[in-house]
C-alpha cells in the first residue's frame, strides 16, 4: 500500500523527531499523546530543530515552512483514523503500549499498518495484542532522529511480507540507512550497547573510576564522541533500566543484570538529561558529576 499519512503515538523526544523527518520527507503526519500540552511542546521544539537546519544549510526556509504545514496535531487518538500508517513512540513500558495498540485497533481503517519504536520489546508479543499481527513491524529509530542515520527494522513472526518491505522502503525514503534485524530481546544496537552503558555503572559501583575517569576513558581510550554514563543520562536512566530488565529476563543470562546502582538511581528519579540530574547534575552551565 501506498503510505501518504503517518500517524505519531507519543510526542515526547522520540515521536518529535519521527515526526520530523517524516514531514520533512513528504510525509502528512498527525501526533497524539494523552497530554495535549506535550503536543504543543513537540510541535515547538520541532521547528526550531528546523531552524538549525536551516541555519547549517541542511534545510532550505521553504522546504521549513511546507515541512512544518504537513504537521498537524491529534488531540484525540480518533483524529488517526484515517492514516495509512501510526507509529507507536510511547515510554519503554508494555503495559502502556499495549493500552496504545488496543485504542488504535479500534478506529485505524483495516490497510493500515502497525508500527512500534520499541528498542527492545519483542515485536512477535507486541502484533499478537492486536488485531493486524501481520501487517504490525517494529521500526527502531535512533535518538535524535533527525541526525542519525540509522533505522532497525524488525519482523515479527507474524508480519506479512508486502507490509514488511513497505516499512523498509518507508524508513529508506526518510533518508535513512535500514539494518534488518531478527525478533529477539534488544534487538541489534541495544542487545550490544547497553550491556556496555551497564558494565560502566558496575566499574563505577565498584569504585574502579569516578564518573569523569569513566567517561573520559571511553572518549579518548575508545573514540566514543560521549562516555557511556554521559550516554545514559542523554538516552535517559528509566529506558536504560527497562532495556536490561527486557534482556536479562527474555535471555536468561545472568551477564545481563541490571547493575543495583543503576536500579537505585531510577528509584531516586534521577533520570538524566531529562529531569536534570543522573549521572551528572544538568543545572549549571556545565554538567558536573554526581558520583
Amino acid at each position: 500500500m501506498e503510505i501518504k499519512t503517518v500517524g505519531i503515538v507519543g510526542a515526547g523526544q522520540m515521536g518529535g523527531g519521527i515526526a520530523h523527518v517524516c514531514a520533512t520527507s513528504g510525509y502528512d503526519v498527525l501526533i497524539h499523546d494523552v497530554a495535549a500540552d506535550q503536543i504543543d511542546k513537540a510541535l515547538s521544539k520541532i521547528a526550531k530543530n528546523m531552524d538549525r537546519q536551516v541555519s547549517s544549510g541542511k534545510l532550505s526556509k521553504a522546504d521549513k515552512t511546507s515541512a512544518l504545514a504537513r504537521i498537524g496535531p491529534a488531540p484525540i487518538v480518533e483524529n488517526l483514523k484515517d492514516c495509512d500508517m501510526v507509529i507507536e513512540a510511547a515510554t519503554e513500558n508494555e503495559d502502556v503500549k499495549r493500552k496504545i495498540f488496543e485504542g488504535l485497533c479500534a478506529i485505524l481503517k483495516p490497510e493500515a499498518i502497525l508500527a512500534s519504536n520499541t528498542s527492545s520489546l519483542p515485536i512477535t508479543r507486541l502484533a499478537a495484542t492486536t488485531d493486524r499481527p501481520g501487517q504490525f513491524v517494529g521500526i527502531h529509530f535512533m535518538n535524535p532522529v533527525p541526525v542519525m542515520e540509522l533505522v532497525e527494522l524488525i519482523r515479527g513472526i507474524a508480519t506479512e511480507e508486502d507490509i514488511f518491505e513497505t516499512a523498509k522502503e518507508f524508513a529508506i525514503s526518510l533518508g535513512k540507512t535500514v539494518t534488518l534485524s531478527e525478533d529477539f530481546p534488544g534487538f541489534i544496537v541495544n542487545r550490544i550497547l547497553l550491556p556496555m552503558i551497564n558494565e560502566a555503572i558496575y566499574t563505577l559501583y565498584e569504585g574502579v573510576g569516578s564518573v569523569e575517569a569513566i567517561d573520559t576513558g571511553m572518549k579518548l581510550g575508545t573514540r566514543h564522541p560521549m562516555g557511556p554514563l554521559e550516554l545514559a543520562d542523554f538516552i535517559g536512566l528509566d529506558t536504560c533500566l527497562s532495556i536490561m530488565q527486557v534482556l536479562y529476563h527474555g535471555l536468561s543470562d545472568s551477564k545481563y543484570r541490571p547493575c543495583p546502582l543503576l536500579v537505585k538511581y531510577v528509584e531516586a528519579g534521577w533520570l538524566g538529561r531529562k529531569i536534570g540530574r543522573g549521572f551528572y547534575d544538568y543545572s549549571g552551565e556545565t554538567p558536573v558529576p554526581t558520583r
